[in-house]
């Protein structure tokens, strides 16, 4: 995995001297990371709409991602040329932003939400539901896990640096997992009698205490005022979509897990390693894949690197690259890992086209979302315009591909219209997402 560096203590001797070296790129350990030997399967277990949403942080080098013309006979940049052997596979899309995020490092916290985090009058934070969880509400209710949310720091983050994509119907975000192994745990591996025990035992509880506050805050609410009876109502729904959640998650106690080797998947890769970095986006997306194949769920958001931080291929500090402020070596190293994640996102449309799903492949039923919540810009700002943004797979959803959708980022459609088009053709029912005007013209 690496070749072994000349060490820093190495002394040349002769004469009875001993002279220490000065330091040598040779003693830099050459990072080399594992290719996967994970394969795909040869055909789903029945086909379905799935979704999945993966985010890089940071923003892009904006000059070689964009392409230069547009429509179908678009040429592809140098790098989205990483890309090519999925080129009738996907469509860019350029110019958009969300006209109510404040830009920065925030842009994980509102890729998914569209929301104003500083709209609501003396609060300091305030979000929305993510576009994720309106499809997890339809979709969640046929699979065992309404859906997935993966990230490389784990948990939720704090707020403006957010640790996932996902935010329930509250605005509240929900907690992404970080480990390969402990996920692949809880996809496949089947829970003890003595584990069984103690679920439906914590389930048995959850519902007592709910019980005991739905009845408490029935009686409250005969004395409260209008606007404290409007509080007290959003509180009481949350707590009947807790009832409903723990239901739901009782009758899949008894429900066998599907049967799933772990031959092939890296499952000790650590995501904070620079080494591991590779093999451990190499090992979600296998998972995430394995989640849709066995459809465990149909609903995935992958947070790759939190705002702010994040790798390159070979270890390098991709935060510190996206505030470039127009150095052309700094923007060629941060094209270097732009390229480096698109070859990651390739092998996981390679994976999901491998794939036999009914009349099609899994590619053709996965709405697969690309890019982040930030523009680095031509001086290393950090823009919510113009945000780097591909959507690929869906054909059998009725997505439209093999073009580069260009828009003038002073005149262009919210981003939401994507997120519109997209929930809409997972088969949700409705008109409007947040800020939208409609569906992308082009995309469906």
């Amino acid at each position: 995995m690496f070749r072994t560096p000349l060490s820093r203590r190495h002394v040349l001797r002769g004469a009875g001297a001993a002279l220490a070296l000065p330091f040598l790129d040779a003693m830099l350990p050459r990072l080399q990371s594992a290719p996967s030997s994970f394969k795909p399967w040869a055909k789903s277990i029945g086909p379905a709409p799935r979704m999945i949403f993966c985010y890089v942080p940071n923003g892009v080098n904006i000059f070689e991602w964009v392409p230069k013309d547009d429509g179908e006979k678009y040429a592809l940049s140098p790098t989205l040329d990483t890309l090519k052997d999925h080129r009738s596979d996907f469509t860019v899309i350029s110019g958009l932003g969300h006209p109510a995020a404040q830009g920065g490092h925030s842009g994980a916290d509102t890729w998914l939400t569209a929301a104003n985090l500083k709209g609501k009058p003396g609060a300091d934070y305030t979000n929305t539901v993510s576009v994720d969880q309106v499809a997890a509400q339809l979709h969640g209710k046929k699979t065992r896990f309404p859906s997935l949310q993966i990230s490389d720091k784990g948990g939720t983050g704090n707020a403006l640096h957010s640790n996932t994509l996902s935010f329930d119907a509250n605005g509240t975000p929900m907690p992404a997992e970080s480990s390969p192994r402990r996920l692949f745990e809880r996809l496949f591996v089947p829970d003890a009698a003595s584990d069984r025990a103690a679920t439906l035992k914590r389930y048995a509880e959850r519902r007592s205490i709910l019980d005991d506050v739905a009845a408490e805050s029935a009686a409250l609410n005969s004395k409260l005022g209008p606007k404290d009876r409007m509080k007290m109502d959003e509180y009481l729904t949350s707590v009947r979509a807790t009832e409903k959640q723990v239901e739901r998650l009782q009758g899949w106690v008894d429900r066998p897990k599907p049967d799933v080797k772990d031959g092939g998947l890296q499952l000790n890769s650590k995501p904070e390693d620079g080494h591991d970095r590779p093999m451990w986006l190499d090992v979600m997306l296998e998972l995430s894949y394995l989640a849709f194949v066995t459809d465990l769920t149909r609903v995935v958001t992958f947070e790759w690197s939190r705002e702010a931080s994040g790798y390159g291929g070979a270890g390098e500090n991709h935060h510190e690259l996206s505030h470039h402020g127009g150095d052309p070596g700094m923007l060629g190293k941060l094209a270097v890992i732009d390229r480096f994640h698109l070859t990651k996102l390739a092998r996981f449309l390679g994976l999901l086209k491998a794939t036999t799903d009914g009349d099609g492949t899994v590619l053709d039923r996965t709405v697969v979302m690309y890019g982040s919540g930030m523009n680095s810009g031509a001086g290393g700002e950090h823009s919510p315009k113009n945000l780097p943004l591909l959507v690929a797979g869906g054909r059998k959803l009725g997505l439209k591909h093999g073009r580069h959708l260009a828009h003038n980022p002073a005149k262009a459609p919210p981003l939401s219209n994507v997120l519109l088009s997209l929930v809409q053709k997972a088969g949700v029912e409705t008109q409007k997402f947040a800020d939208s005007t409609g569906t992308l013209t082009g995309l469906v």
